[in-house]
């Protein structure tokens, strides 16, 4: 018969690195560890940790907004399962927004023009 305590994982730790261009969102915080143990818990634990980030993490249905980006160790989410991936303890996850060039004068986040939620 198994004891409680071996049928219980242990917790996983993720080293998460934030991008500068959210810092003004955290307070200038540049890294948070997390105990998510895949994508979907992870931004739910951004989210908490830093309600502002919420409107550029999502878009208005809910869904990860198309240019933020998540790599694992180095390698993209999207490539090693994206929301099914498991976290591993120690693994190190970047938040990647991307950059886009071009003369829009909208806003990366929300594609409004003098927005203010940047």
């Amino acid at each position: 018969m198994k004891s409680a305590s071996s049928s219980l994982e242990a917790p996983v730790s993720v080293r998460v690195l934030l991008p500068n261009a959210f810092q003004k969102h955290t307070n200038g915080t540049r890294e948070i560890q997390s105990n998510a143990g895949n994508l979907p818990e992870l931004i739910t634990d951004i989210e908490t940790n830093f309600p502002a980030l919420k409107t550029h993490l999502r878009d208005e249905q809910g869904q990860v907004r198309r240019f933020i980006n998540f790599y694992v160790n180095e390698e993209d989410i999207r490539f090693l399962g994206n929301e099914k991936y498991a976290f591993k303890d120690g693994d190190e996850v970047l938040v990647i927004p991307s950059i886009a060039g071009g003369s829009c004068a909208c806003c990366s986040y929300c594609d409004q023009e003098d927005c203010t939620c940047c």
